[in-house]
């Protein structure tokens, strides 16, 4: 696993959860996780479910993915998507607000993989460069996502070869990131 990148992530984890130790004085809280079954949930009340990251436990990797397209995966990618179980986080990222992507659960990892297995099938069809997902932005048309031929973070637009590099590194993204509340 690539260890850099495991620890930006962990970083960023930290500061988001005690940016809501602060503001509100729990653990990060989501209406959207409400009712869905995890290793991280502290509590559940109403609608509401409070959440704290836990340890990933299943195989550090994203093999699926490599053995459906018959590629390597960026080692970052890995560690990404294995260092911990978590709910999705919004961050930003110098002008760039958004939700940053995590697995909540082994049977949500499982999903994430089917799901950027499809993302990267439908690239290939379009001919477009390999790239794969790790957070949202408002609008339906545009994902962050990492490059899997050059390890850079970007911004693209989906079925287009539009995008914009943000960043040269996972690393060095997940370094730069602000907890959004």
């Amino acid at each position: 696993m690539d260890r850099e990148t495991a620890l930006a992530l962990e970083a960023f984890t930290t500061r988001y959860c005690d940016a809501w130790q602060r503001s509100y004085q729990t653990w990060p809280q989501s209406e959207e996780l409400y009712g869905v079954p995890s290793p991280c949930i502290i509590s559940s009340t109403g609608t509401m479910v409070t959440w704290q990251p836990q340890p990933f436990t299943l195989a550090e990797n994203v093999n699926a993915i490599e053995r459906a397209l018959d590629i390597v995966v960026q080692p970052a990618l890995h560690a990404f998507y294995t260092t911990q179980f978590a709910g999705d986080m919004r961050a930003r990222f110098q002008s760039e607000t958004f939700t940053l992507l995590q697995t909540w659960s082994p049977d949500d990892f499982r999903r994430v993989q089917e799901n950027l297995i499809g993302h990267l099938v439908t690239q290939k069809r379009l001919k477009l460069s390999p790239t794969l997902f790790i957070g949202t932005l408002e609008s339906d048309t545009e994902v962050i996502s990492l490059c899997n031929l050059s390890g850079e973070v970007v911004k693209e637009t989906l079925g287009r070869r539009q995008s914009v590099v943000l960043s040269s590194s996972l690393t060095a993204f997940l370094n730069e990131l602000e907890p959004v509340l």
